[in-house]
């Protein structure tokens, strides 16, 4: 279900958009998958899910209802990736290094065996290499379709998914070490220690004023205009949050209460300048973000 709590505070998102949201509920776990793969972190897959969905929003009244939704998706979400890869300096010339001639090509694609471990290499992978291997090996997607998708030939996609499996097939799996500021840790304990105690005035000594909010399906704006920690406060689950590390970058962990133990539910994403938190990015409305990543930490045991 789409969270309605904004609505009132609703910047780009309106009732209609998550109306929209809701007709499309089954195909988002495989839309972030994708793009999660593609960019090479789960919370920027899901970042470029939403951008995906709202530009189909935007463009559904000119869709062909008669043609499949998720094809169409797909392709919308791939161009947002190559978009995200691109103002993230990756170069064509990459890509072009790495390419054998087109009809060279005529041979089968290698057979390769996608484990879990060798779908979260992909994103080691030049774009189109990348995304040959996950619309064929994870997403089933013909020859024919995977061209169309990439703007490339059938014998360009075969190639392209050929070098691609090549390189996974010797490829080891390496986790992501990333240096973890001090300050920034100390800030995002203290903000994890304060919103576990219900202390949103403590909360707010660690956020600057024009801090920005982000929930996804839910509101994008200026943190002071949301009932951001009301939400959390009528939130009828029990729940906590934890610092921790998700493939390698630090991040807030929403925890929810399993059975017998704390159970990961989503996660939080925190920009820390000058300081103050600045930015917040919640995806407590997207639970399948969490179980995206390659690997998955808390720094500390949650007690009861």
């Amino acid at each position: 279900m789409v969270n309605t709590d904004y609505l009132e505070h609703s910047g780009p998102f309106e009732a209609k958009y998550l109306s929209f949201l809701e007709t499309i509920n089954q195909l988002r776990p495989s839309l972030h998958r994708y793009c999660a793969r593609m960019t090479g972190s789960v919370m920027d897959g899901e970042d470029v899910v939403q951008e995906t969905l709202f530009e189909a929003y935007r463009k559904l009244e000119k869709f062909d209802d008669s043609r499949p939704l998720k094809p169409w998706l797909f392709r919308i979400a791939h161009n947002r990736c190559i978009d995200f890869l691109r103002s993230r300096g990756v170069r064509d010339d990459a890509e072009t290094a790495a390419a054998v001639p087109e009809a060279g090509a005529s041979t089968e694609p290698a057979v390769l065996g996608i484990t879990s471990a060798i779908e979260h290499l992909v994103s080691s992978l030049p774009p189109k290499e990348r995304a040959c291997v996950l619309l064929k090996d994870v997403f089933d997607y013909s020859l024919e379709e995977i061209a169309e998708l990439v703007d490339t030939t059938v014998g360009g996609a075969k190639a392209a998914l050929n070098r691609g499996r090549t390189k996974l097939a010797g490829a080891t799996l390496q986790k992501k070490v990333r240096h973890m500021d001090p300050e920034q840790t100390r800030i995002l304990q203290l903000y994890v220690e304060r919103f576990n105690q219900r202390d949103w005035n403590g909360v707010r000594e660690l956020v600057s004023a024009d801090a920005r909010l982000t929930v996804a399906d839910a509101f994008a704006g200026r943190l002071a205009d949301a009932p951001y920690f009301s939400n959390y406060e009528r939130w009828s689950a029990p729940w906590r949050l934890a610092l921790g590390e998700v493939d390698g970058e630090q991040v807030v962990i929403i925890l929810q209460r399993g059975a017998d133990t704390w159970v990961p539910h989503s996660l939080i994403r925190l920009t820390v300048s000058e300081q103050h938190i600045d930015a917040i990015v919640d995806y407590a409305h997207c639970p399948w973000v969490i179980s995206a990543p390659a690997s998955i930490s808390t720094e500390a045991t949650v007690h009861p």
